[in-house]
């Protein structure tokens, strides 16, 4: 196995997280609650006075200060256009702080459960949202955070799995093959689109970064939402084809996909059609985002979270799955696209 840089986070003591809320005026009374979150640490702030706080402290080198700072005005702006995404506290003139050696932002603390996506009005109500986000999204483009494209999602994810020794010797040629035919098979979907425009995405809007209420929840002293979903960690956004928020939306055989795709555009097409060719690259996204993956955990093994978090990373039976799960990838690019109801 390679060898794995200094854990990230062996400085991020409770005592340093309390500290960094309290270099901001957030008196935290002592109370801390780690929430689910791998990449950055995220924490459950009990104050002194007020409402409870969650404090994001972000990885170490992953991101420049500019591209946190795009992210968080990107959030903001579409806050303050009253859609529902979950944005950081402005406090003391800033979003992003720094506390001897860790970036963290504050955000107020937002409950809700993951959304029923097997529901039509569901799917429809999400997509009206993401809808309005991306006609936010369009007016103008990202200039620090990247691109979603083949290179960064495909092909430099493989390269690094191979250089660095990841993948079985006895695999090796067999994971090498399958992943240049499948990427291979991604172009060709791209070249099948065509050139789509692009605009800033949220970029991870799968199920889990979708919180959603009950729409009889009154709307309290915080401003929290009436009802519905609101969207939250906006970590991975970045600039890309619409379809990227929406295909992570689809699920199971063909037929359930396109109905559930009709019941997202129903919602989505109230506030901004979605270019039928972009439906070319529903499966060479799910694609780059399976090597993507993969590589993602390997660049964090280092990271304890991630081998409690992630037993079955990196066993044999692990990068089987893959190799198979690669060659499913490869034919099922091949098929038409979904229909545009």
């Amino acid at each position: 196995m390679p060898v794995m840089d200094e854990p990230p986070y062996a400085n991020l003591t409770p005592d340093r997280v309390l500290d960094a809320l309290e270099s901001v005026g957030q008196l935290g009374d002592g109370r801390l609650l780690a929430l689910n979150s791998y990449e950055n640490r995220v924490y459950q702030v009990y104050l002194e006075e007020g409402a409870p706080v969650v404090a994001k402290f972000y990885r170490p080198g992953r991101w420049t200060d500019a591209a946190i700072v795009e992210e968080h005005q990107y959030t903001l702006e579409l806050s303050g256009l009253e859609i529902p995404v979950v944005a950081p506290l402005v406090i003391q003139d800033s979003t992003l702080h720094e506390f001897e050696g860790f970036r963290f932002a504050v955000y107020p603390r937002r409950g809700g459960r993951v959304p029923e996506l097997d529901v039509s009005q569901t799917l429809e109500w999400i997509g009206r949202f993401i809808g309005r986000i991306h006609a936010v999204g369009a007016v103008r483009p990202f200039v620090h955070r990247p691109a979603l494209d083949i290179a960064s999602f495909g092909e430099e994810p493989r390269d690094f799995l191979l250089s660095q020794g990841w993948i079985p010797a006895e695999l090796t040629d067999a994971y090498t093959s399958v992943v240049s035919m499948a990427l291979d098979g991604v172009r060709r979907c791209f070249e099948r689109a065509g050139t789509v425009a692009t605009l800033r995405l949220h970029g991870d809007c799968h199920a889990g970064n979708i919180l959603w209420t009950e729409p009889q929840a009154a709307r309290g002293s915080e401003g929290a939402p009436t009802g519905g979903p609101h969207f939250v960690d906006f970590d991975d956004c970045r600039t890309g084809p619409a379809v990227q928020d929406l295909w992570m939306l689809l699920s199971g055989e063909r037929a359930e996909m396109a109905q559930q795709l009709a019941d997202v555009l129903a919602g989505y097409e109230d506030f901004r059609e979605l270019d039928p060719r972009e439906l070319h690259l529903v499966e060479a996204l799910r694609t780059l985002r399976l090597i993507h993956y993969t590589a993602w955990l390997a660049r964090r093994w280092g990271d304890p979270a991630f081998p409690a978090a992630f037993p079955w990373f990196n066993t044999q039976r692990y990068w089987q799955d893959r190799i198979l799960e690669l060659r499913e990838q490869i034919p099922a690019m091949e098929e038409p696209p979904l229909p545009h109801p």
